[in-house]
């Protein structure tokens, strides 16, 4: 007998899960918000060489933690382990604020992870103990929603927020929101004690940590060490795999694996995980890269390239809604997968054939809306798909496995991507008559060039993203074979106490 909502209450459950949503927004927007306002703060502490960091140290540590958050949700209740995951966030954010060089701001960014990371486990499984499977579709669109706005708002608040008060100010408007938050969850979340005695995996949570950290670092040697096989690109490699062979030996052997391997036996499940590194590399990966595309073929400002995402964040509203009360009404999510990658194979094959320095404004938000709809539209079906399919103890370890799916698919994509644009750009045929190095070109250096170079910059940099745009079409293409061999599984529904 399935046990009842965590919230009796219909009106105090919603208004639970808007402080839920509240958290979720304020961790996810800061995956992205730092992309528009990063030149400056490499204007005040210099290191051009670390500008990637800032945002991979927030990656790796996100996707290092969010395994152990789902068990020890699982296993000491779902309320502390969130108010603590808030409160980590948010002291995080008053230290990135306050950070007086670059070292010490990705330091904080990792402190920051280390809550955000917990925030985005905690909520899906939350949303698991708020509402039964087809009511949690509706509302689990919501919480998708929130992922991918804030994906495209960030560049929008990052660079509006850095002009208009600082840089700092993108981590400090932090500080009030997540207090609040706190006190709320504090005050209308239930406990609910488990039923079983907590028993840590801390071998396990701690290889399976550094496995994950070691995806992302490796994600990112051909920037820290010049190429994915560099003889210290081969030591991280070898440091992983020894990470996942000697979680697996504990995994096998412990009472309370800090994600069972009976997980992986399920072909839904490895399916669906697939599903979201796929999404994952799109849907947040992206974005970086989409702001750069913006702003060197167009010559945007940092604020004008933010404002184009809200065509995508439209697109994402609209997909995710509609899609959630659809999967709600019918209980089927496996097309609306399917329909999402296909409209992602088509976004960016027209991108890549298309969309060139000429392209009008309003046809480029037309594409970035088309975009977001596909994104939005099959963004929930991993995280429904695999609590549905799990077993109820395993919820929460389930959902931070599908979590880190997704979080290391968009670490190793913004490798990808950002190897594929620096090969482009560092093998011009001649250097650009009056541009030092067009890599360290600034959004107000470029506006300050000669129309005719900016057009010969702009062109150089069309070029180089064809390729990329190719493979972003590659990736929905995969998602799209991957959704098309999903079960057409039904969701059940609740009556009287017991799943029908």
């Amino acid at each position: 007998m399935a046990e009842p909502p965590l919230v009796a209450d219909p009106k105090l459950r919603v208004v639970v899960f808007l402080m839920l949503l509240t958290a979720m927004f304020m961790a996810t927007l800061d995956n992205q918000i730092v992309s528009t306002a990063l030149p400056t703060i490499v204007a005040e502490f210099g290191q051009l060489e670390r500008f990637g960091w800032v945002g991979s140290a927030y990656l790796l540590a996100t996707s290092a933690v969010m395994p152990l958050y789902g068990k020890l949700g699982d296993l000491f209740g779902r309320k502390y382990v969130m108010i603590a995951a808030v409160s980590i966030f948010t002291l995080g954010s008053l230290v990135c604020g306050l950070a007086v060089s670059m070292n010490t701001l990705i330091a904080a960014r990792v402190l920051q992870a280390l809550g955000g990371g917990g925030i985005m486990v905690s909520i899906f499984s939350i949303n698991a103990d708020l509402f039964e499977p087809r009511e949690r579709a509706k509302y689990q669109s919501y919480s998708s929603l929130v992922i991918m706005a804030s994906g495209a708002a960030g560049p929008i608040l990052g660079g509006t927020l850095s002009d208009l008060f600082g840089w700092r100010s993108i981590f400090l408007v932090n500080l009030p929101i997540g207090i609040a938050v706190v006190i709320c969850l504090a005050i209308l979340l239930p406990y609910r004690k488990p039923k079983r005695k907590p028993k840590i995996d801390y071998a396990g949570a701690l290889l399976l940590a550094g496995a994950a950290a070691s995806v992302v670092l490796w994600a990112d040697s051909s920037v820290m060490f010049g190429s994915l096989i560099a003889p210290q690109s081969l030591a991280v490699i070898a440091f992983g795999l020894a990470c996942v062979a000697g979680w697996i030996f504990v995994e096998r052997r412990v009472e309370e694996p800090v994600v069972p391997l009976s997980l992986f036996g399920n072909p839904t499940i490895c399916r669906l995980l697939l599903i979201s590194l796929l999404t994952g590399g799109i849907g947040i990966g992206m974005v970086n890269y989409m702001a750069l595309f913006l702003q060197t073929t167009k010559a945007l400002t940092p604020t004008l390239a933010g404002l184009m995402f809200v065509a995508t964040a439209a697109g994402i509203s609209f997909g995710s809604i509609f899609a959630g009360r659809m999967i709600s009404k019918t209980g089927r999510y496996k097309i609306f997968s399917i329909i999402g990658a296909s409209i992602g194979v088509v976004a960016f094959l027209v991108f890549a054939f298309f969309v060139h320095p000429t392209t009008s404004i309003p046809l480029l938000v037309v594409i970035m809306l088309a975009q977001g709809f596909g994104i939005g539209f099959g963004q929930q079906v991993p995280v429904l798909g695999v609590q549905n399919a799990a077993n109820p103890r395993d919820v929460g370890a389930a959902t931070g496995t599908v979590t880190l799916a997704r979080m290391g698919g968009a670490a190793i994509a913004i490798s990808i991507y950002g190897a594929i644009v620096a090969s482009s750009i560092g093998h011009l045929p001649a250097p650009i008559a009056g541009v030092g190095n067009i890599e360290e070109l600034t959004p107000k250096m470029l506006a300050a060039l000669p129309p005719e170079t900016q057009h010969v910059i702009a062109s150089t940099y069309a070029d180089a993203f064809f390729p990329l745009f190719l493979t972003a079409a590659g990736i929905c293409l995969l998602t799209l074979l991957t959704a098309l061999s999903l079960k057409n599984i039904l969701l059940p529904v609740e009556t009287a106490g017991k799943k029908a």
